[in-house]
């Protein structure tokens, strides 16, 4: 099932997420459905955030992804990162490389705008499966900049947060469209929810 995707301004992307626990068949099916929305919008992560969900969850797919190569280790071995895509990763902990690069970015909750982030070159991810089992990847290129993208999301922060600030200026018009059409669009469903209660 295809799930709203939350646009900037609404106050759950601002959110840190819950640990999971247990990871039940709720959560199962919210990793396939948050999967089949990514998919229908051409995204390569979704943080639970970006559908209303404050929890520790976010999915990935970097298989589409030609021009920006990744390296994968997954539990200590090489792997091609295609072959385990889409990636579910539960209660992510990520320990940053110290080399840095910069690297063009956007994001599904932000429309149309773009930016040059400086992140780590390399990470190292424990997280959980959809199963409970514990899992180690070790990543460098276009898949640790996914990663580290989504799992800002868990904990609250914005790709807009990492900007520089003359980039932050430039797009303050286009953030401030986005920030009001959201504050439009939830009065308004908060209206009509009202309007059904009574």
């Amino acid at each position: 099932m295809r799930l709203s995707i939350l646009q900037y301004g609404d106050p759950v992307l601002r959110a840190k997420g819950k640990r999971i626990d247990p990871i039940d068949d709720r959560i199962r099916d919210l990793a396939a459905n948050m999967i089949e929305t990514m998919h229908a919008a051409n995204g390569v992560g979704l943080a639970a955030q970006q559908i209303g969900e404050a929890i520790q969850l976010t999915v990935l797919d970097v298989s589409q992804v030609e021009d920006r190569p990744t390296t994968m280790k997954l539990n200590g071995q090489e792997v091609d990162p295609k072959s385990v895509m889409p990636l579910v990763l539960v209660n992510p902990q990520v320990e940053l490389g110290r080399e840095i690069e910069p690297g063009t970015e956007g994001c599904l909750s932000f429309p149309e705008v773009t930016g040059e982030i400086d992140r780590a070159k390399s990470i190292h991810v424990r997280a959980q499966d959809l199963d409970g089992a514990a899992i180690e990847i070790e990543t460098a290129g276009f898949l640790a900049r996914a990663i580290q993208h989504e799992v800002d999301h868990l904990n609250g922060i914005l790709f807009i947060d990492r900007m520089s600030s003359a980039a932050k200026t430039s797009l303050s018009s286009k953030l401030k469209k986005l920030q009001k059409e959201t504050q439009h669009g939830l009065k308004h469903r908060q209206r009509a929810v009202a309007e059904t209660t009574l």
